[in-house]
């Protein structure tokens, strides 16, 4: 359910915040499907984490166009399987009065990969011959994901808050969400279906349209300025994960959704940050979420153990 995604995103924050000093969070063994389902949302967490939307005002004026670029990157994994690969956007702003306009567009690349894991056969996608839950090997897996879109926010100075002077802003995205050759190949270790071979193929594309809206405040120091931010982002509509299994005799295609799995594809996401500005390159570097959500994401999706956002 959404409203739970979004309850264990604020329970993840509180949680991760006193978890700054401990050690990293060990992941539970959870199923094939539930990993390759979370590898992909965990790579548009990043996504909306890094969207172009807090620039300095300092450097903006009332009647220049002011024109960006950025690039990032993200490596992931859940045992021996993984997601990595670089991020790309391009934004323009347009500033008008206390309200300023900004358009952007984003390509982000990503390779799956990984060594032989052992873990639980389980998919909610289509009834088999093969009894799951079951202990399985997997090896083989790979495929790409790309994550293609763009979007319009408005963002509004107030000088006067609770906090002070802060920045607000609210937009809408399109993206297109691309797993292509998405496969791993699985063998069957115990149980009846000892032996049983065969493979699962994730790809799919999946769009969405996504509302996001944040808050920010900024401290200038000299040639510096720190933007702490904190945004929200909602992918509509959910969307039911579609796959392919085969294995011995069979050959079967089918979704979440018909299955009776319901829809799951596309998280909530609450992603808090830092911006470190050197302001006459108007060069940025976002701290904050290469810190937050390395701590949030095994949090809150509880396959991952691993999150770097570059």
């Amino acid at each position: 359910m959404i409203s739970n995604a979004f309850a264990r995103r604020w329970s993840a924050l509180v949680a991760a915040l006193m978890l700054l000093g401990a050690g990293p969070t060990r992941a539970v063994t959870e199923d094939i499907s539930f990993v390759a389902e979370h590898l992909p949302e965990v790579a548009m967490d990043n996504r909306y984490a890094s969207l172009p939307l807090w620039s300095p005002p300092r450097v903006v004026n009332t009647h220049d166009w002011r024109f960006g670029a950025g690039v990032g990157f993200t490596d992931m994994s859940s045992g021996a399987l993984g997601i990595s690969g670089p991020m790309f956007d391009v934004s323009v702003e347009h500033p008008l009065g206390n309200w300023s306009l900004t358009a952007f567009a984003f390509y982000d690349d990503f390779s799956f990969s990984g060594s032989t894991d052992r873990r639980p056969l389980d998919q909610p996608f289509v009834p088999t011959p093969i009894a799951m839950p079951v202990a399985a090997e997997f090896d083989g897996f790979s495929g790409s994901m790309s994550d293609v879109g763009g979007g319009v926010s408005m963002r509004r100075h107030l000088d006067d808050s609770w906090f002070g002077a802060i920045d607000v802003s609210a937009g809408v995205l399109w993206q297109s969400v691309k797993l292509d050759n998405y496969v791993t190949n699985y063998i069957v270790l115990e149980g009846p279906d000892t032996g049983a071979q065969g493979f699962i193929d994730y790809s799919a594309t999946y769009t969405h349209f996504t509302p996001f809206a944040g808050v920010a405040k900024s401290w200038e120091f000299g040639s510096w300025s720190l933007t702490p931010h904190l945004q929200f982002a909602l992918p509509l509509p959910r969307r039911a994960m579609e796959a392919r299994i085969t294995g011995p005799g069979f050959d079967l295609t089918g979704d979440t959704e018909t299955n009776g799995a319901g829809k799951h594809f596309g998280d909530p996401s609450i992603t808090l940050g830092m911006d470190v500005t050197y302001l006459p390159w108007n060069l940025t570097v976002d701290v904050g979420s290469l810190v937050t959500q390395a701590l949030f994401e095994p949090l809150v999706h509880e396959a991952i153990e691993k999150n770097w956002l570059l």
